[in-house]
Order: C-alpha cells, then sequence, then structure tokens
C-alpha cells in the first residue's frame, strides 16, 4: 500500500517513548504528529484528521480511554492502543470504547510498526469495494458509505466493528472461527493467542449491544455466525 500522505498521531506522555515511536513511523514513510496529553490527542486529531491514532492509555489531562471515546463519537479512526500493564481489564475497556488493536509495554518497535501497517492495510482493502449494498433482512449495510441500520435505526460503528460485520454479512450464517475472523479481519499473521481471541470476544459483544443481541450466534469452541434474515 502506498503510504505517501499517511498521517499517524502518536499520543504517549514519556516523551522519549513518544519520540521513539514518532521517529521509526517518519523512517516508515508516515506523516507524524505528537501529544503528550488528553486534551492536546482530541485537538491534534481535530485539527490533523490523521489516518490512524497510536494511543497510551496513562495519560494527563484525561486518560487514553476518554481520548478514544471523543474521537471515536466526531469520526471513525484506526486507533492502536498502548498499555502499561498486561491487564485484561485494560485491554477490554479499550475494545469497547473504540480501538482497534492493542499492545502491551514493552514492546518492539518491530511489532508496532507491524500492528499499524495491518490496521491501514484493512482501511485500505474495505475502502476499495465501493457500491456495496447489503440487505439481510431488517440489517442494511451501505459500505461505500459504512452506515449500518438495523430496522431503520442507525448505528455507530468503529472501523473494525464496521468491517468485522461486513465480514459476517458476506458470508450469512457461516461459522467463522476466532483465528480466521483475526486472519482475515484484523491481518493479523499470529493466530490462536489468548489475547486475539479475546479481542475478538470483546468486538462480537459491542457488535450485540449496538445491533441486537440476536444477531451474532455463538458456535461453542469454535467461534461465530451472523444470524441475519435473508
Amino acid at each position: 500500500m502506498e503510504l505517501g500522505g499517511r498521517k499517524v498521531l502518536v499520543v504517549e506522555d514519556d516523551v522519549t517513548i513518544a519520540a521513539s515511536i514518532a521517529a521509526r513511523l517518519r523512517a516508515e514513510g508516515f506523516t507524524v504528529d505528537v501529544a503528550h496529553d488528553g486534551p492536546a490527542a482530541v485537538s491534534a486529531d481535530a485539527s490533523g484528521e490523521p489516518d490512524l491514532v497510536v494511543l497510551d492509555v496513562m495519560l494527563p489531562g484525561f486518560d487514553g480511554l476518554e481520548v478514544c471515546r471523543r474521537i471515536q463519537g466526531r469520526r471513525p479512526v484506526p486507533v492502536l492502543m498502548l498499555t502499561a500493564r498486561a491487564d485484561e481489564t485494560d485491554m477490554l475497556v479499550g475494545l469497547g470504547v473504540g480501538a482497534d488493536d492493542y499492545l502491551t509495554k514493552p514492546f518492539s518497535m518491530r511489532v508496532l510498526t507491524a500492528r499499524v501497517h495491518a490496521l491501514l492495510r484493512r482501511v485500505e482493502r474495505s475502502s476499495s469495494v465501493a457500491g456495496t449494498r447489503i440487505v439481510l433482512g431488517d440489517l442494511e449495510i451501505d459500505v461505500d458509505q459504512r452506515r449500518v441500520a438495523r430496522a431503520g435505526v442507525a448505528a455507530q460503528l468503529t472501523p473494525i466493528e464496521f468491517d468485522l460485520l461486513v465480514h459476517f454479512a458476506r458470508r450469512p450464517r457461516v461459522v467463522q472461527p476466532r483465528e480466521r475472523l483475526l486472519s482475515e479481519v484484523w491481518d493479523w499473521d499470529v493466530h490462536g493467542t489468548s489475547a486475539g481471541t479475546r479481542a475478538v470476544d470483546s468486538h462480537i459483544k459491542a457488535l450485540r449491544r449496538k445491533l441486537g443481541a440476536d444477531l451474532i450466534r455463538t458456535v461453542h469452541g469454535v467461534g461465530y455466525a451472523l444470524e441475519a434474515g435473508s
């Protein structure tokens, strides 16, 4: 994918870490803006309209969870969240407020850049399919405009939630194993990790909360299937 013009906002209160991440991403060909606290991050997102946000959870002003809520409330944008604690609660809360992926500190710059590229490849892939409208019973998906409604009621989905729903909608009633979802939606090249499967489960919960608990069926020990009518 051509990276010219791709902009990443790095939000990290540790100046040294922020500078290291920014330098590595610039070396990868990205334009990078940096913010060191919650209010500055929200302002930088509004003024710079980045294609992706790398967002630390622990920030002064207000934390990364609140930053994620505010920027996702304004417009959908991929968010890679950074957390200093290997705490499942942090991960689940972060995914619940709209983060697409997360890394636990310490992490390697190689892994971080791989995740950034994967997120942007996913967005590029989904945006390349234009003019498609999917209707399954009372579920309506406008792929081109990235709009979703059920029974006429619009729902605001994060980028990863939307792409996950479209993946299901193109294969209605077909059971999708978690590992396949991680590979084909998240574009991860490491599958079957407990963290990855928890990420899938968290986003399924979000879709059910926003579009109805009956929309996606759990197939225990295997994965999930979309149960919308034909």
